[in-house]
């Protein structure tokens, strides 16, 4: 990359901004802070190492979310953080358009987030999922026969009740894959495919008397919670395996908080960066795993298509 004509970066509470002005191209990295929660996942894919997560403390110590920081002498505006961020909380653009170069040419997979509804199965009087987002990324609306929203659904007739149209729209470049939404539906027509399969392990042995730090920063309500007798538990249904607990644990180095990820849902792509992105992710064993799969996936698509040439024939 050309070395700028201009270079600046802000930081505030509420967002970080870095941009390279060149002769012709303008690049920008954007930062929201409100939607950022501290975890680990861009300082772990910057192929450039320009990511650090900072410890940040509070009133009397209590510990907050990780604040995240780009070295803007290292960062090349690559948008690999803005392409894996679970929280949507990373932007990148070049010319004021985001930069999409690295999937359009194929050197790094679009995460997947498969979201799966059918409105038309779902009961019109609910507002579960919207209600149960933690990030209030769901949205319910209904409208008459008339076209006109449905403001107060008990007042309606039983003909008028069953020409109600559901509407759902979810923000799907910000959601983190919780599965809450899906859990909670009461019509089962919610589906949600976690973007990390893996594991988190919490050894309470090996935990500092009153710290509860992870509980603290956890973006996910109710994954870890105290228990009675003071320790911490988990329910692994709804962690998205972030890594935000483990930045601020003080005994994570020896062994009280584990977040091992095994697998990532991505749009299959042929790509050295990919790889070398997944061993940091995940490790180099569930890393060698998944390329394994994928090459037998293409093996079997090769077996495919000669069958078919042959049918042809």
């Amino acid at each position: 990359m050309c070395v700028p004509y201009r270079s600046l970066k802000r930081d505030s509470l509420d967002v970080l901004v870095l941009e390279w002005v060149l002769q012709v191209k303008s690049y920008k990295l954007t930062l929201d802070r409100r939607r950022c929660v501290g975890c680990q996942i861009c300082s772990l894919v910057c192929p450039k190492d320009a990511v650090t997560v900072v410890k940040q403390f509070g009133f009397g110590g209590r510990v907050l979310k990780s604040k995240v920081d780009v070295d803007l002498a290292k960062c090349t505006f690559c948008g690999i953080c803005d392409v894996t961020c679970l929280f949507g909380a990373v932007t990148v653009a070049v010319n004021g358009l985001r930069n999409t170069l690295l999937i359009s040419k194929e050197s790094f997979p679009k995460i997947d987030r498969a979201i799966s509804l059918n409105s038309k199965e779902c009961s019109k009087d609910c507002f579960e999922c919207e209600t149960v987002c933690p990030w209030q990324l769901i949205k319910v609306s209904r409208v008459g026969f008339d076209g006109k929203p449905v403001k107060v659904f008990s007042e309606l007739s039983p003909t008028e009740k069953r020409r109600v149209k559901v509407t759902v729209d979810i923000q799907r470049e910000y959601c983190p894959t919780c599965k809450i939404c899906e859990v909670k539906c009461p019509s089962k027509v919610l589906k949600v495919k976690k973007i990390f399969e893996g594991k988190i392990v919490i050894n309470t042995n090996k935990c500092p008397i009153g710290c509860h730090a992870c509980v603290d920063v956890c973006p996910v309500p109710n994954v870890l919670t105290v228990n009675a007798a003071g320790k911490v538990d988990v329910a692994e249904a709804h962690c998205v395996y972030c890594g935000a607990c483990k930045n601020v644990c003080p005994a994570s180095d020896d062994g009280a908080l584990v977040v091992v990820r095994v697998k990532v849902a991505h749009r299959r792509v042929r790509s050295g960066v990919w790889n070398r992105v997944l061993e940091r992710l995940t490790s180099v064993q569930d890393g060698v795993k998944e390329l394994k799969a994928v090459a037998s996936l293409k093996k079997r698509d090769m077996l495919i298509k000669r069958l078919r040439d042959e049918v042809d024939l």
